[in-house]
């Protein structure tokens, strides 16, 4: 990862590779859809309700990559103190989040007619509603620090100490006594049907495409917006 440590290098890969990501994020997410919607069966036990599965599964997946991203990058900047890690960090909370509250709304939906309620505080649903308020929370630790000054390693930090709850989301419906189904997909195998595996994996592909260009994109605004800094504090220095 140290060669991408020097931003003249990272711009002149991730300057083409964001529209890349999202042209083929976008067109990948819209079949998917559009397959989940009009071409997929019904589930057997759930009926219709099933088609939101594209749509929920991979929200659910990248607010916990999202995190992921926060972790691994908290942990460069503290140890390998790469100066790239914290722009990384940031750039992943806000899009991050956004799936992590997809998740949660397309859970209640889909929750409604499959439990009867559109909330109960199971021990998956309430460690994901957990998960959003710390990207709250990492986001405006790390906007005080920009603004305020101080220290780059307290939202490390705190990215890293949060990291605690993806295995807890990851293993909730396994541990505890859930609604919520157990997982599909596992390292042994897959649980789901063919017409329902291959859409959901094309979804999840598209929308990690997704997110991807975006991290990427406002990696490029953030350092843009710190170069820009550099050079109007340098200027008035020299005035």
């Amino acid at each position: 990862m140290h060669a991408f440590a020097n931003p003249a290098r990272f711009l002149r890969i991730a300057r083409p590779l964001t529209p890349v990501l999202l042209l083929a994020g976008l067109g990948i997410i819209a079949a998917s859809l559009v397959y989940g919607l009009a071409f997929a069966p019904a589930e057997q036990l759930q009926g219709e309700t099933v088609r939101i599965l594209f749509l929920h599964v991979p929200t659910a997946w990248l607010g916990m990559a999202g995190w992921s991203a926060i972790a691994i990058s908290s942990l460069m900047e503290l140890v390998w103190r790469h100066p790239l890690a914290a722009l990384a960090a940031r750039a992943s909370a806000l899009p991050g989040a956004v799936f992590t509250f997809l998740c949660l709304v397309t859970g209640s939906i889909w929750g409604r007619p499959a439990w009867g309620t559109w909330w109960v505080w199971d021990g998956r649903l309430t460690s994901m509603l957990v998960l959003l308020f710390l990207y709250f929370g990492y986001m405006a630790l790390a906007g005080a620090v920009d603004r305020e000054g101080g220290s780059s390693r307290i939202p490390a930090i705190f990215g890293l100490i949060g990291a605690i709850n993806i295995p807890i989301i990851h293993y909730s419906v396994i541990w505890w006594n859930s609604l919520h189904q157990p997982p599909s997909i596992t390292t042994g195998g897959s649980a789901m049907a063919g017409p329902f595996l291959w859409g959901l994996l094309a979804a999840t592909l598209g929308f990690t495409l997704l997110f991807s260009g975006v991290v990427l994109a406002r990696m490029r605004a953030l350092l843009a917006d710190i170069q820009t800094e550099a050079r109007l504090r340098r200027k008035a220095l020299e005035a």
